[in-house]
């Protein structure tokens, strides 16, 4: 009862966790409206607005057009659309806003977390947030995206969890709450989403099964069997409603044709690649520091001042190798490869804890870990350590604060723990560490910008477009310029009505113009495009397509599109020449 009463208390919030909250808030919106100050990746960014403002005049995904995505990351986009009109900046206010939001999200998961344990959880939860200013789901990657966004509501969902370990049996809401929001993150991201779902909604169902056949349950048992049966219930009904408005909206065929068959042919990794995030060389040094260092902990020999610092030492190392690497090498790749590899040390031994912690009993306070860890290895299914960790850095903030929790005196048996005194001696050293390097390491990788470095950012002066649909966008070199001349010239001599076609589609052409998009595929990439270069020539043919527009020199700096060059020359049989500007070569049908 004492622990409840605690994690209700970490409910309130007070002037000094409303100060904190805005701090953070401010921090990390700050962090992402500068990434957009001075950069553009035009080849993700004209995906998401494109694709949402056909939505916003009505179009239909999976229906009308492939889309290999789950709907509501475009869905809010076009809604922003809808309400505000046509104006880059709008999207990225919400960028800001999803960003300083989760971090205080974040904090108050890790207040939780470590508040029934240790005394100073206020401030050691604070000082593993404050990384997430510049490691935040919006601050490495800054526009509007569907991990970012799939994160954010699993934090939201993650937290409602949390909060029924302190709801009364009486009160339903906070389970329908909590049941309800396991679901949204599958129509954000599947391969995020259904993780998730599955482990969190798996193992409620796991610990009822355990409740009802072996009756371990005390009328003291928090959430009680009816909260839980009423949270599964709340996710049965929203799960069963969100396919029954994709049957009558779109077809569930559709949808399942392109976000689960064509989406898993393009995107999902052989084993091999799966498994390439436990490939890490530093592996060898970095698990066994970190399970010397909770080994010490655990026995209790922190007692001894001596092994109380070697433990600190080593649990400290790998962070401490990441900082140093900052001064070993001037490389950005390399500064970067130091700070993902502190990933796989802290995959592993978060599992092995949450495995270890189930001796206790299937609890869903056992329970989180583990589906923070299916929400992360979901992710990595993507683009694996290198290319998918970017929105998912507040889910390895929650892991350290786990792992910290399981440090502290309350889970020692009696007898064994350190003293409280002595405890509050190395849990607010070891924190502080831990969140400078990652601070100081987060915010090189951040302002280096090497997640991105697969899109031109250096080419040039920064250049803003004279259109007020782009303001503030913001691309070095001569992307925008060439851009807007394309803009002026369809204005004056492409009717409003024909149909186009734009290779490679790396520019936000109907977001900026207004035009209603004819052909189905707006950016032509393995991951969006389902058609081959003779069925393009099908579809344009089918749908009366009477203008193509050929970018010659890209943002990104390795075309990604599929048979590029055969399809052009396949579709140049239909269009001749019309006019060649600075950046586009414009056909006209013959």
């Amino acid at each position: 009862m004492a622990q409840l009463a605690t994690l209700s208390s970490a409910s309130r919030w007070t002037l000094r966790d409303l100060l904190a909250a805005a701090a953070l808030f401010v921090a990390a919106a700050a962090v992402v409206l500068w990434q957009n100050s001075h950069l553009a990746v035009l080849w993700d960014i004209s995906y998401i607005l494109d694709s949402s403002f056909r939505i916003a005049l009505g179009q239909l995904p999976y229906r009308d057009f492939p889309l290999a995505h789950a709907p509501l990351t475009f869905l809010i986009q076009a809604a922003i659309i809808r309400l505000t009109g046509r104006v880059f900046f709008h999207h990225v206010l919400y960028a800001a806003i999803v960003a300083g939001s989760s971090t205080v999200v974040t904090w108050r998961i890790a207040l939780h977390t470590l508040q029934p344990r240790l005394a100073a959880a206020w401030t050691t939860s604070l000082l593993l947030a404050i990384p997430l200013t510049v490691l935040g789901i919006y601050t490495i990657y800054p526009h509007p995206n569907y991990d970012c966004d799939c994160i954010f509501s699993i934090l939201i969902a993650i937290l409602l969890l949390q909060r029924l370990l302190s709801a009364s049996s009486r009160l339903y809401l906070p389970a329908i709450a909590a049941g309800t929001s396991i679901v949204v993150p599958l129509f954000f991201k599947q391969n995020i989403g259904l993780p998730f779902l599955l482990a969190a909604a798996g193992g409620t169902g796991l610990l009822l099964a355990i409740r009802f056949l072996f009756r371990r349950t005390t009328a003291s048992a928090t959430p009680s069997t009816r909260t839980l049966l009423t949270m599964l219930a709340a996710a049965a009904v929203t799960l069963l409603a969100a396919i029954l408005l994709m049957h009558w909206t779109v077809g569930i065929g559709n949808y399942v044709r392109w976000t689960v068959r064509f989406a898993g042919q393009r995107r999902l990794p052989g084993f091999h690649d799966m498994l390439a995030v436990y490939a890490e060389p530093s592996l060898i040094w970095t698990v066994p520091c970190i399970a010397t260092a909770l080994l010490l902990f655990k026995t209790g020999l922190v007692k001894n001042p001596w092994a109380r610092l070697l433990a600190l030492v080593l649990f400290a190392a790998p962070f401490l190798y990441t900082l140093l690497s900052l001064f070993r090498t001037h490389d950005p790749d390399d500064r970067a490869s130091s700070l993902l590899a502190l990933w796989p040390p802290i995959l592993i031994l978060s599992a092995i804890l949450a495995l270890y912690n189930l001796r206790r009993g299937l609890n869903l306070g056992v329970l989180l870990p583990i589906v923070i860890l299916a929400a992360i290895h979901g992710t990595l299914l993507s683009q694996q350590l290198w290319g998918s960790t970017y929105a998912i850095w507040p889910l390895f903030i929650l892991l350290l604060a786990q792992m910290i929790a399981y440090l502290t005196p309350g889970v020692l048996p009696a007898g064994e723990a350190v003293t409280e005194s002595q405890f509050q001696t190395y849990v607010p050293t070891l924190t502080s560490v831990i969140a400078i390097a990652l601070l100081v390491c987060g915010g090189f990788y951040t302002a280096s910008e090497e997640r991105l470095s697969y899109v031109d950012l250096t080419n040039g002066p920064l250049v803003h477009s004279s259109f007020p649909q782009l303001a503030g966008m913001a691309v070095r070199g001569p992307y925008l310029p060439g851009f807007d001349q394309l803009v002026r010239f369809a204005a004056a001599e492409i009717p409003a009505h024909d149909g186009l076609i734009l290779i490679n589609g790396e520019d936000p052409f109907y977001f900026t113009t207004g035009r209603t998009p004819q052909f189905p595929v707006l950016l032509f990439d393995p991951a969006s495009d389902p058609y081959s270069p003779a069925q393009i020539v099908d579809e344009a043919r089918a749908r009366n397509i009477r203008w193509l527009i050929v970018k010659r020199n890209l943002q990104i700096k390795e075309d990604p599109t599929h048979q590029n060059e055969k399809t052009i020359s396949l579709l140049t049989y239909d269009f001749a020449l019309y006019r060649r500007l600075d950046n586009y070569d414009v056909y006209r049908r013959r």
